[in-house]
This record gives structure tokens, C-alpha cells and sequence, in this order.
């Protein structure tokens, strides 16, 4: 899932109406974003559902693998002894990670060279051509490569435009955050329902035509916005940024983030495993057939994402619930603890749906139960540990250390790539107790964090 980014405080744009608010008592511009933003996402959660799914289903049998350009070098070079289901899951992660890395290029692109909406435009019009191009057989692998780049172009240049909508110091910033992700959220769970089902049950390349049709009409709601989105970045390009100095005690607080991200990249490995072998799993042993006819296995990407965005809901309530009755709560590194226990308690869902399955279909019981506890586990590590990357992050090197949580994200999926190719060979009791032992390396990490850095990760800097 996509969590807000930090953006900087800049100059109000003139040709903006600074007390817009004709979209549910905010500008209009953000009713433009959020909707554009979720047929970005719309476009990308398509690939993650269908992605896996495909490539094992159709395109890496025997008489379809030969017809991709350059997979056989590929598999030589980067690729080799591997097929099959460990093939599909490590192209699935270098594809998911290389997402993750490519915005960090598309910020410097925006920023240099072509200005914030002549890049994300780019990206949509190269997003687009990566889906289209999955029609093609042969195209693969240039139609990842020019997702990846899109995303990268994309990803991170729209968010930055949603709080220069508002004045310094105008409160309704924060609920315009809330709304674009909702907007995401919506996204997350209608995709699996219409691109996967399209891809599963009439075509996969239906599917995949789909998510490129949605990002085209965002490219065009966005085209057709202009007058009611911020004022391009371009102005500054000539502008020499200010010289970064950090105080004696921003340097132990680095440090310990550094250290934090490839924790985050293990502790997050069950989560991001659900796009990947868990799919492969739940479409080879899950009972999906009521009265006839057989749900797409993309689905359970919807019951995850429902689930998941109704616990970020609950979580946040009952903590604020429980902190007006007792006065206090945990910090973002208790929340850390608590939210491993929780995802070691969905990992153990799954131990158990496949020791006690045997030959038999598994029913949604113990399925359902792993997406509900490791969405509580979510709610308690994701959202939290980048409010603690933004809070004990040096004023000046804020949006830089952002950017350096989401290689938490790169890490994830690029082990979840390796990991998830051993599910052909592994017992799947062992495989899903190995996902159990990462969270709880996770829980060990963070409960070490706290009682070594706590008070390093404690309190704000000061001001720059």
C-alpha cells in the first residue's frame, strides 16, 4: 500500500484560488489529484495482482516461454537454473522493487531538468504504453521496464502538488492527505475485482488492457486539470538550494534509521509475500468454488486490501480511544512491537491452514484470519514507522530520509523475490514458519531498538 509522502512548504500559486473549496470544502485541484492518483494505482495493483498469476498460468509454460525477446539471455545472465514458479517470483521481485528505487530518479528528473507536470506526464504516457504493451507476448520484458520508468517519473511528483494546494498554514492540509489516500485505498480494493476477474476469467491480456484504459483516462483527467493544480517547480531550477548543516546529535539519529531499514525490509517479508507465492498457493490449494462457480484468485487481494485499510481505521481509533481514557500510548517503537506480534500471529495462520489441509482444499477460514491479523500487524508497523522516519528525521534532510524508507520497500520485495522462488521446493508448513520468523525478527529488532536507541529515536530535532 502507498502512504503519503513529506512535502515542503512552498509559495502559494497566484493562479490558484486560495479559498477554493469545491471539492467536499477543499480546492478542486485535490479532487483532480486524488482521482488521478488512484487510477495510477488502480493501473499498478492490477500488474501486482495479475503479474504472478500470468506468468505461471501462461507465459513461462514450455510452449509460451520461447516467444518472450530476451528472456533467454536474461535467464542466462541473471536468471539462471531458474523456472517455472521460482522464475515468475524472482522476476515479480526485481519488477516490485526496482519500483521503489526508480521515483528516487524521477524526483531528480522533475527537479533538474523537465519541472514536476511535464514529468509525471511522461511517466502516465510511458505507464500507459507498459500496460498495452502486455497485449504482446513477446514485449514482456520492455513492458516492465517501461512500468518501472513510469512509476518512477509518476510516483512521488503528483503527492508533492496535493500540499502546495494550500496556504502555509492552512489546516485542512492534513485531511487532503487523508482524502488522497482513500482515493488509493479505493483503488487497491477495486482492482483485483476488475482487472484481475477480467484477467482470470476472460483474458489476461483483458486484464492488463484494463489497468492501461484507466491510466489513460487519468492522464486525461489530469491534462484537462491544469487550471486547478499548483504552479510547475520549474521556476526554481536556476535557484541554489541552501547549504545542509546537521547539529552533533542529527548524526546518532541517522544512523539508527540507516540501521532501522533493512529491519523494516524483513519485517514487512509476510506482507509483501501476499502479491507473490501466496497467490501461487491460494490458486493451486484454496477452496474458491461456492455453488458452481470458482472466484478469481485475485480476490483475496481485495479481502487483504479491505481489511486493510478498515484496520488502519479501527487501529487509529482505538488508540486514540485509549489514550483519552488512560493518558498515555505507546511510542512508534511499541507500535512497532505490538504490530510483530500481530503479523507473526497472521504467519501462524497459515502454518496452520497447511498442516491441517493435507491432500484437501483449504477453506477461506484460516485465509481470512491470516489477512486480518497481519492487517492489524500492518496498521502497527507501516504507517507508524514512517511517522518515525519523519519525526527523527533533521528538518533539512526530511523529504531525503523519506526517500530512504521506501528502500525498506526496495529491500522487501527484492527478498520476497528470492524467498518466495523456494515455495516449489520447500515444504509449505516450513515456508510459511520461515515468514512467522521474519516478523519475529522484526519484534526481537524492534524490542532492541527501544531499549538501546530509545532515547536517540525520541523527541524531534530542532528546527533548521
Amino acid at each position: 500500500m502507498t502512504l503519503s509522502e513529506a512535502t515542503p512548504e512552498l509559495d502559494f500559486p497566484e493562479e490558484i484560488e486560495r479559498n477554493d473549496r469545491a471539492f467536499l470544502g477543499h480546492p478542486k485541484g485535490l479532487g483532480y489529484l486524488s482521482f488521478v492518483e488512484g487510477c495510477e494505482r488502480f493501473s499498478y495493483y492490477s500488474m501486482q495482482t495479475l503479474l504472478v498469476l500470468y506468468m505461471v498460468k501462461y507465459l513461462l509454460l514450455p510452449e509460451n516461454i520461447g516467444k518472450v525477446v530476451g528472456l533467454s539471455w536474461l535467464r542466462g545472465w541473471h536468471y539462471s537454473g531458474l523456472e517455472g514458479q521460482p522464475l515468475a517470483s524472482a522476476i515479480f521481485g526485481d519488477y516490485t522493487s526496482l519500483v521503489y528505487l526508480t521515483p528516487i530518479l524521477g524526483g531528480i528528473v522533475a527537479d533538474r531538468w523537465l519541472g514536476r507536470k511535464a514529468t509525471l506526464i511522461a511517466g502516465a504516457v510511458v505507464m500507459s504504453l507498459g500496460h498495452f504493451l502486455m497485449a504482446f507476448e513477446g514485449m514482456f520484458l520492455l513492458a516492465l521496464v517501461s512500468l518501472v520508468v513510469g512509476v518512477g517519473l509518476f510516483k512521488g511528483n503528483i503527492a508533492s502538488q496535493v500540499g502546495e494546494l494550500y496556504k502555509p498554514g492552512d489546516l485542512r492540509r492534513a485531511m487532503a492527505f487523508q482524502i488522497f489516500y482513500i482515493a488509493i485505498n479505493v483503488s487497491v480494493i477495486a482492482a483485483p475485482l476488475i482487472a484481475g476477474t477480467l484477467g482470470e476469467k476472460v483474458g489476461w491480456h483483458y486484464g492488463f488492457g484494463t489497468a492501461g484504459i484507466v491510466m489513460v483516462l487519468g492522464l486525461i483527467i489530469y491534462l484537462k486539470a491544469g487550471h486547478w493544480l499548483p504552479a510547475d517547480n520549474r521556476a526554481a531550477k536556476g535557484e541554489k538550494a541552501p547549504k545542509i548543516r546537521l547539529s552533533r546529535s542529527d548524526w546518532p539519529r541517522l544512523g539508527a534509521l540507516a540501521v532501522l531499514v533493512p529491519v523494516l525490509a524483513v519485517a514487512m517479508m509476510s506482507n509483501q509475500e501476499i502479491f507473490n507465492a501466496y497467490l501461487v498457493w491460494a490458486d493451486d490449494k484454496f477452496q474458491l468454488t461456492f455453488f458452481g462457480d470458482t472466484l478469481p484468485t485475485s480476490w483475496m487481494i481485495t479481502v487483504d486490501a479491505t481489511l486493510s485499510f478498515s484496520m488502519l481505521v479501527v487501529v487509529a481509533a482505538f488508540w486514540k480511544w485509549y489514550s483519552a481514557r488512560t493518558g498515555r500510548e505507546p511510542d512508534e517503537l511499541g507500535k512497532m512491537i505490538i504490530g510483530s506480534v500481530f503479523s507473526m500471529m497472521g504467519g501462524m495462520c497459515l502454518v496452520i491452514a497447511a498442516a491441517t489441509a493435507g491432500n484437501a482444499k483449504i477453506g477461506l477460514f484460516w485465509p481470512v484470519m491470516f489477512h486480518f491479523f497481519n492487517s492489524i500487524g500492518f496498521a502497527h508497523i507501516m504507517p507508524v514507522s514512517l511517522a518515525l522516519f519523519t519525526k527523527v528525521a533533521p528538518r533539512a534532510l526530511n523529504a531525503t530520509v523519506v526517500g530512504i524508507y521506501y528502500l525498506a520497500f526496495f529491500g522487501a520485495n527484492k527478498v520476497v523475490g528470492e524467498v518466495g522462488g523456494w515455495y516449489s521446493s520447500m515444504d509449505t508448513v516450513s515456508f510459511w514458519l520461515l515468514h512467522v520468523g521474519s516478523a519475529a525478527v522484526g519484534l526481537i529488532a524492534f524490542a532492541a531498538f527501544k531499549i538501546a536507541l530509545g532515547k536517540t529515536l525520541a523527541g524531534e530535532p530542532a528546527p533548521a
